[in-house]
């Protein structure tokens, strides 16, 4: 089992020197960044700035490439807004340097090629990028472009304000915007002062250097809240709390504090930039990093060389540094969101930043998941903790009774119908399963995609199940005492969701949000080319066996074959493995060979088409139906279209040839044959 380890240096090795510990003015020099408005219209809407620019659309999956340290951001500057807007790199390097955009922008995966890529493509041609947008912004996003030093401002009015050609000049010193052809300033969203040090410091890099050799001769403590102090915390915040680095740092929504980390895990796409920021504050052989983890998950079955280079970049550090199994995932061995928890490394109570933005999947399991940039994870690699600005607290009671065929994945496709276009509002989510009815398998789907409703993150607090859950694994003694969310806690905003009313759903293009119940969904006869299922959402033992489930049963009615290409990604090696063996509930024949009697492929464990990689990727022109958690414009594939819903709902529509739920096979409900929770 994981738990927090004090630093290790190694033999012979000294720190590198410690830099002065003044924070830098950057009005030193007085200059002000000055440039032309580079605006990113709404196709659709005349007049208004594009919202929900997402970080596939800023860097394409394709170009999230590194080939080696010391080419790291050679194709994210190429990729950048590669199909969004082909002539970017172009327009900045003639002086457009001002980028303007509506709401929610940089919302999305973790990649921190987005903002690195960005600036970049500035910098190259000796020029500053200022990013402008709305109020809202992807969290990830912003705090990777604080620790990089990418100038942000959100203005809402700055950006509704913004015309083609108009001059604007920016004052790092002040963070005040002026528009000076409209002859207008704003001021925006303010930082915290622990965020205004970053910023001043020039980013998280020179934070660790002047942090490291006092980090190394901490001891990390984790003391937990008295009863009295967590009647006013939500779960998230009592993990925080306990795990505070100094322990005087008051936990409270918009305040930024250390926080120590129990695991800080990295796939094959982020970890090269986070082994470059370890190396960069550490000197590189200083000592072991710290509370890592590699998993190699992203580009591992491509068959691209270039993809192969990337992940020897990953392999190489962790051999020179002794990180084995279950620490370091071969290509294989799982997507790390299913491995970890699989191997006892994340546990309730746990504090897991991860350099992926599904890593909040691990609030499944009691643990506060969180995603980051991999400068951040670098950072907390070479100081065993991070900077962490606990969000606004919003509380979920899910009441009623499953109807159903209804999973995990229509709870979550519910939630983000329900909350629209606003979507959680960066909160951190506090799940309660009020009659303890949703198993492991669909809260993983849930807080994972927490990732799409753009919270912080969401939790839910260890309870039976939770319990249950680790005991049939053998793992009895963990770590960490019983919490739960308090009594006196002020939530921002308090809901709660009736189980009962929901239907198997499927989410249209473009947003996860986009749901319409399944039934009504099939009236249409929506044909598809692929249906695939898998992925960190829904790639575990028990979603594979609800899928093999509908399929038997499918059998049963006379639907012998898949008519299209029906593809399976097992979340993890382990997972592929057990689907081979028996299973009572399928009468004996295991997952595996119920799904390929059908026609069903199963691949190896990776994340593949999920974000528009490998052979199964989708073309353009075609149309996929999937288990997966995003279904963006080109998230899939350049030209893809994607439909999301549950492993039941994606194996019914196998077998129809068009989309639509298990009813439309004329399949009888019975809770001992078809619930997978019993």
């Amino acid at each position: 089992m994981n738990t927090i380890q004090p630093a290790r240096r190694k033999r012979g090795a000294a720190l590198p020197a410690n830099p002065a510990t003044a924070v830098a003015s950057l009005a030193a020099d007085g200059h002000l960044v000055r440039g032309r408005a580079l605006i990113f219209w709404d196709p659709k809407v005349p007049g208004k700035k594009l919202d929900a620019i997402d970080t596939d659309q800023i860097t394409p999956a394709d170009d999230c490439v590194s080939e080696s340290l010391e080419r790291l951001d050679e194709r994210w500057k190429l990729g950048a807004f590669r199909y969004l807007m082909p002539g970017f790199r172009e327009r900045v390097h003639g002086g457009e340097t001002f980028l303007i955009a509506g709401e929610r922008f940089g919302i999305g995966s973790s990649r921190e090629m987005s903002p690195a890529g960005l600036k970049a493509v500035a910098e190259e041609a000796g020029l500053e990028m200022v990013i402008v947008c709305g109020e809202g912004i992807g969290d990830i996003f912003r705090r990777n472009a604080l620790n990089l030093g990418l100038h942000v401002v959100q203005s809402r009015a700055a950006s509704e304000d913004a015309q083609e050609g108009d001059v604007l000049a920016f004052d790092p010193s002040t963070r005040q915007l002026t528009n000076e052809t409209r002859k207008k300033s704003y001021q925006p969203v303010p930082l915290t002062p622990k965020e205004e040090e970053i910023r001043r410091s020039g980013g998280i890099i020179s934070v660790g250097r002047r942090e490291f050799a006092e980090s190394v001769e901490r001891p990390p403590r984790v003391e937990w809240p008295d009863r009295d102090t967590a009647s006013g915390l939500s779960s998230t915040e009592q993990v925080i709390w306990a795990h505070r680095v100094d322990k005087d740092a008051d936990v409270r929504p918009g305040g930024t504090l250390r926080v120590w980390c129990d695991l800080l895990p990295a796939s094959d796409g982020t970890a090269p930039f986070s082994i470059h920021t370890f190396n960069q504050i550490t000197g590189g052989d200083a000592i072991f990093p710290r509370q890592a983890a590699i998993a190699n998950d992203h580009f591992v079955f491509s068959g691209r060389n270039a993809d192969d280079r990337q992940t020897s970049i990953g392999r190489e550090f962790a051999q020179l540094h002794g990180i084995g199994k279950p620490y370091y995932a071969t290509p294989g061995d799982g997507i790390f969101h299913f491995y970890f928890p699989e191997q006892g490394l994340v546990v309730p109570g746990a504090f897991i930043p991860g350099a992926d933005s599904h890593s909040r999947a691990y609030g499944a399991y009691g643990a506060v998941g969180i995603g980051v940039g991999s400068t951040q994870l670098g950072f907390g690699w070479s100081t065993g903790y991070i900077y962490v600005t606990p969000a606004k607290r919003r509380r979920v009671v899910f009441t009623g009774e499953l109807r159903p065929w209804v999973s995990g994945k229509d709870v979550v496709l519910a939630l983000l119908r329900r909350w629209g276009k606003s979507q959680a509002q960066g909160m951190s989510v506090e799940f309660v399963d009020a009659a303890a009815q949703l198993p492991i398998p669909y809260r993983n789907t849930i807080a994972n995609m927490m990732a799409e409703a753009e919270a912080q993150n969401g939790i839910f607090a260890p309870d039976d199940v939770t319990l249950d859950w680790y005991r049939r694994k053998g793992i009895d003694d963990l770590p960490y005492p019983a919490f739960a969310p308090g009594d006196r806690v002020a939530w921002d905003i308090d809901e709660s969701l009736d189980l009962s009313e929901l239907v198997p759903f499927i989410a249209k293009p473009f947003a996860p949000g986009n749901a319409f119940p399944a039934d009504e969904v099939a009236g249409e006869k929506l044909a598809f080319d692929k249906a695939l299922i898998g992925s960190c959402t829904n790639g575990g033992y028990d979603d594979l066996l609800e899928a093999a489930l509908v399929i038997r049963a499918g059998r049963e009615r006379g639907y012998e074959k898949a008519p299209k290409t029906f593809v399976v990604f097992p979340g993890s090696g382990g997972v592929k493995r057990d689907i081979e063996n028996p299973e009572p509930r399928l009468g004996g024949e295991s997952i595996a060979s119920v799904l390929r009697s059908v026609g069903a492929e199963i691949r190896e464990s990776w994340c593949g088409p999920c974000f528009g990689q490998g052979p199964d990727a989708l073309k353009k022109g075609e149309i996929a139906i999937t288990s997966f958690n995003r279904n963006w414009q080109n998230r899939m594939g350049v030209g893809g279209l994607g439909y999301l819903a549950s492993p039941a709902v994606v194996a019914s529509s196998a077998l129809l040839g068009y989309m639509g739920g298990p009813s439309q096979l004329g399949i009888t409900w019975d809770p001992e044959r078809f619930d997978v929770s019993i």
